[in-house]
């Protein structure tokens, strides 16, 4: 069994990232996260993901919203931000309060700017197959693992439990890009013999956040085995996976924490980047 380490991956790609950063002489390029209301674990990812731009030579701001900000207000703040020449992406932190409308925030951002890939011309252009848009970040981050991992994808069935616009969507399009050449299955929720269809897969990617839903029996022998899932419980962080069963019949398997969560980060380091090269090219 192999472990995919996706925190030593995260650490390559960002020092990659830095190199080329540093060689900048002028603007650095720039994200502003925007964090609303108090919620103590969308601090913690925002922190998180500042001390990611600190570390690469990323400029980052933090714009912190009360509450009960009006939704016009929000949008007034997100315009300024798209006309901000310093800022190459734009993160808003989930999740919003209830009277936000999450779409409106989404499409109010430019397309050019939405470095987490949310938008849905950044969507479209993806299931295009073009690359001139933005990939969500966890689903290219997983890409990228699997690619550095040295995993062929081409012929593989891959199932990707989860049809989540964040993670599962997304995913199953970069996978059945000609490329990478997947044959893929979105399993949820209302998949029939769900067992059955997971033992199939070469490739098994669990985006449900469910504790250990994933158990040995559900998995084919020498299969890669993908944990998107970050559930804290009375034991700790666990993933979607039960990793102590599984590792013993996985091929190569991601640990949780230390797996995907990190290429999420990285991802978004480097699409803010890309997004700045875009901007410069356009001056």
């Amino acid at each position: 069994m192999k472990l995919i380490d996706g925190k030593a991956i995260a650490k390559k790609i960002r020092e990659e990232l830095k190199t080329e950063i540093d060689k900048i002489s002028g603007r650095k390029p720039g994200l502003a996260f925007i964090l609303i209301g108090e919620d103590p674990a969308s601090k913690a990812y925002v922190q998180m993901k500042k001390k990611g731009c600190l570390e690469v030579g990323i400029h980052s701001e933090t714009l912190r919203l009360p509450e009960d900000i009006k939704q016009e207000d929000l949008l007034k703040e997100i315009n300024r931000l798209n006309n901000d020449p310093n800022i190459d992406g734009i993160l808003i932190q989930q999740p919003f309060p209830k009277h936000i409308s999450t779409a409106k925030l989404v499409e109010a951002i430019n397309p050019s700017k939405d470095v987490d890939g949310f938008h849905p011309t950044n969507l479209g252009l993806l299931l295009l197959g073009t690359n001139r848009g933005f990939a969500a970040c966890t689903p290219l981050g997983i890409m990228k693992m699997i690619e550095r991992s040295g995993i062929i994808t081409d012929g593989m069935e891959a199932v990707v439990i989860g049809r989540s616009n964040i993670v599962g969507k997304p995913l199953a399009a970069l996978l059945v890009q000609k490329g990478v050449n997947a044959t893929v299955t979105i399993a949820h929720s209302r998949t029939k013999n769900l067992k059955e269809v997971c033992k199939r897969a070469d490739l098994l990617i669990a985006a449900i956040g469910h504790p250990h839903f994933v158990t040995v029996d559900m998995v084919k022998p020498g299969a890669v085995v993908i944990d998107v899932g970050i559930n804290r419980t009375d034991q700790g962080l666990v993933g979607d996976v039960d990793f102590e069963n599984v590792k013993d019949v996985a091929s190569a398997i991601t640990p949780v924490p230390g797996g995907v969560g990190p290429m999420t980060i990285a991802t978004l380091l480097t699409n803010t980047y890309e997004s700045y090269k875009n901007a410069c090219t356009n001056i």
